[in-house]
């Protein structure tokens, strides 16, 4: 994303959501637990705008996406969305569904890992949250359903179709997006859709741990191998190492990779910048 903003300001306070920053690292918490923090309208809008602020700011170097109270996040608010959206007309729908694939490509496109620390519930939009992150973390307790059959809809909501075979493979998505069945950590450890499992109640400290660990590295290098990743998935082999040469080439003109062998030589550990 541009870091370039116009005459646009930073928001100072979001409705939806708490955020704080620290050290580089930004965390954000879905604040709404008395409905397991379902999604609204608003939460939709403020996490697509926030991610949006986020990446041209260019201090953020690491991202936790969390959930206040009992769960991570329930997925679309039954009263708010789903009995609003019955009244909507097509073009209405439409633009309330393009919005909702736009966080998910904002949390793909945005130039910082962002690590997800789910407990308790991942459901429906909050288990594409979750699969959209760079990494997930979470608590044995955990569970994730994508359950947009079960209320009549397809299971390709949001990027899932897209997102989830490539995580866990066409096998195990099929089954999970067209049954709609909650997966529980263990089996979503195995299978490939958790990143760590953490001990019980320790999924927000570890997933902090590690985005304190990525935020302390080279962000330049984990911008580009987050693009690349996103980039290449569609692309033949040749076009996808040129792109990797042509990245490379721009990094290796980089005060990091200067850093690295400077570092190196005086054996010391690297003092990154992230340019």
């Amino acid at each position: 994303m541009s870091p370039f903003t116009g005459s646009a300001h930073a928001t100072d306070a979001w409705e939806h959501l708490r955020v704080t920053r620290e050290d580089g690292v930004a965390t954000v918490t879905l604040a709404r637990p008395d409905t397991l923090n379902s999604l609204t309208f608003g939460a939709y809008a403020d996490l697509r705008d926030l991610l949006a602020e986020l990446s041209r700011e260019r201090a953020v170097r690491a991202l936790v996406l969390g959930g206040e109270g009992r769960g991570f996040c329930s997925g679309g608010d039954v009263e708010e969305i789903i009995g609003a959206t019955l009244e909507m007309d097509t073009g209405q729908l439409l633009d309330f569904n393009r919005m909702t694939g736009q966080v998910v490509r904002a949390l793909r496109e945005c130039p910082f890992p962002v690590i997800a620390a789910v407990h308790g519930v991942a459901a429906g939009a909050g288990a594409v949250l979750a699969l959209a992150a760079d990494f997930r973390v979470a608590d044995p307790s955990a569970r994730f359903a994508f359950l947009f059959t079960k209320v009549g809809l397809s299971g390709g909501d949001m990027g899932a179709a897209y997102l989830l075979p490539r995580v866990v493979g066409l096998g195990h998505a099929t089954r999970l997006l067209m049954l709609g069945e909650a997966v529980r950590a263990p089996e979503a450890e195995r299978i490939g859709l958790i990143s760590e499992l953490a001990e019980e109640g320790q999924a927000h400290e570890a997933a902090a741990a590690l985005a304190r660990r990525l935020a302390a590295g080279p962000a330049l290098a984990h911008a580009q191998t987050k693009a690349l990743l996103t980039a290449e998935l569609d692309m033949p082999l040749a076009a996808a190492v040129e792109m990797d040469a042509a990245t490379q080439a721009l990094l290796m003109n980089s005060s990091d990779y200067a850093e690295f062998h400077a570092a190196f030589t005086a054996k010391r550990s690297p003092k990154w910048q992230g340019k």
